[in-house]
């Protein structure tokens, strides 16, 4: 009998393979790298991604750091506190200071994701956070991650909304250009 006939009888799984992750998925790393290192240093984040750019073109040696992971810096600093009251609101029995660290990262990017990258599928936003958490945090943050933004996801339409609103009524409010 052939193996997989064999293992199919016998109810064995094939071992699980690894995901494999893409140009976007080492972005939102970097960024969470960025930030963290950022808040541990208290450092501004965009100013901690411009210097990392720098050092990149200047040696070979050095990973170039991707836009979509400066899109993020710059994304999560410039929306911060926003970003930290949306998931304060949706945290059960903890704060967002009692947090680790990369938790807070994570889930600041996968806000910022689920608020404002419109190209970026709210589940993709949510499955990524989740992986991260499992890569770079305890064995309970994938859980919590996933739980705390089951819940924001449910807003985001509505942000979404609201700051296409406004951007469109800022758009008419402009003069136009003769």
């Amino acid at each position: 009998m052939s193996s997989k006939k064999n293992q199919a009888r016998l109810g064995s799984k094939q071992p699980e393979q690894p995901k494999k992750l893409g140009a976007r998925h080492k972005a939102r790393k970097r960024a969470v790298d960025f930030l963290f290192e950022a808040e541990a240093r208290d450092t501004d984040p965009v100013d901690l991604a411009k210097e990392r750019i720098e050092l990149a073109r200047g040696d070979d040696t050095i990973a170039p750091v991707s836009e979509y992971t400066e899109t993020l810096v710059v994304g999560v600093a410039e929306n911060l506190d926003r970003l930290d009251g949306v998931i304060s609101d949706h945290l059960t029995d903890w704060t967002l200071n009692r947090l680790p660290a990369v938790d807070r990262a994570i889930l600041r990017v996968a806000v910022w994701e689920l608020f404002h990258a419109t190209d970026v599928p709210p589940v993709v936003a949510v499955d990524e956070a989740v992986e991260l958490a499992k890569q770079l945090s305890t064995d309970d943050s994938p859980s919590f991650v996933n739980g705390v933004l089951g819940q924001i996801v449910l807003v985001a339409p509505q942000v979404r909304a609201a700051a296409a609103a406004v951007s469109s009524r800022t758009a008419e409010d402009k003069p136009a250009d003769s």
